[in-house]
Parts: structure tokens; sequence; C-alpha cells
């Protein structure tokens, strides 16, 4: 073999393995997609989320209509969802999109959008960044879902969202 094809073969598989290694190196997080996650809506999402929240990159997912923030993952979205029902949670609206918060998992939050269809769904880990600062991140991206609904009375300041009402969605 001569000196030429000895460098073109070492030289290609210097590059394989240096690709090798970079791409080991990214983090992929695995979801599952929700029944809608092909609702051309979600995509419309998709393309408009921001590259960081906060000092939190966003990451690789596996799964169409979701995405995620940080490592380990502080932020996770997936769109696609079926619309909730009203429920007496807690109803946050926070830079014009309205948010039933989810307490039960604390410190991490459930936020599931509501009076959008389809429906998108945030888990903040509120150890990591503000639910505040994600949603408002989030919230020129998430107002590509057409509105269908909001947060209904009672209405009253949230002293820690500033500018944010919270009800719940009973009729």
């Amino acid at each position: 073999m001569d000196d030429v094809v000895k460098l073109k073969i070492l030289t290609s598989g210097a590059a394989l393995c240096a690709l090798l290694v970079l791409t080991s190196c990214a983090p992929t997080v695995h979801l599952e997609p929700a029944a809608n996650a092909n609702d051309p809506l979600c995509a419309e999402v998709t393309v408009r989320l921001p590259d960081s929240i906060g000092d939190q990159a966003r990451v690789w997912t596996d799964a169409q209509a979701t995405a995620g923030w940080g490592t380990p993952s502080s932020v996770l979205l997936t769109c696609g969802l079926e619309p909730p029902a009203p429920t007496t949670l807690q109803c946050v609206s926070l830079g014009g999109v309205d948010w039933i918060v989810d307490e039960e998992e604390t410190p991490n939050l459930r936020l599931t959008t509501y009076g959008r269809d389809p429906a998108a769904q945030v888990y903040v880990d509120t150890t990591t960044l503000s639910a505040d600062a994600v949603l408002e991140s989030l919230a020129g991206a998430i107002q590509q879902l057409p509105k269908t609904g909001e947060c209904t009375a009672p209405v009253t300041e949230d002293p820690d969202a500033a500018g944010a009402q919270t009800g719940d969605t009973t009729p």
C-alpha cells in the first residue's frame, strides 16, 4: 500500500472517531410523543422555541413535538396533548398564555396550557429555574397554538409572578 492510501485511511478513521466522540457527548432526552404530536401547529411551536432558557441550553429529544433544556433536563416540553377540561387547580396567566399549575411533584411543576388546542405541557425543575422565567421564555412559541378559552375568576395578583393573574378554570 502506498503512503497516500495509508494517509487517506488514517485520516478517514480519525475523522470518524472524532465524530463518534463528539456525538456521544451530546445528550438525548427520551420522551414519549403526545397523541397529536404530528399536528402542524406543534411544528409552529417547535421552530420558535428558544435555544436556551436562563442558563440552560436546549438539548436533543427523541420524540416529535418535544423539547428539553439543561443537563440534566431542567425543563421538558411536549406539544400535542388533548386540551384539559376545566379544573379547580390554580390557573396562571403569564405572557399571554394561560397555564394550569400542578404542584403534586414539588419542587417539579407540571404546567399545562389551558384554552389552547392542541395543548402543550411543560415540566420545570424549580430548584434550577423559576417557573415564571420558563413560561415567559416559552410564551412566544406557545402563542402559536390557537386560543380557545382562558382562566376565569377569581383573578388576583400573584406575588411571585409580575403581571401574572391567577384563578381557576371552572366555568
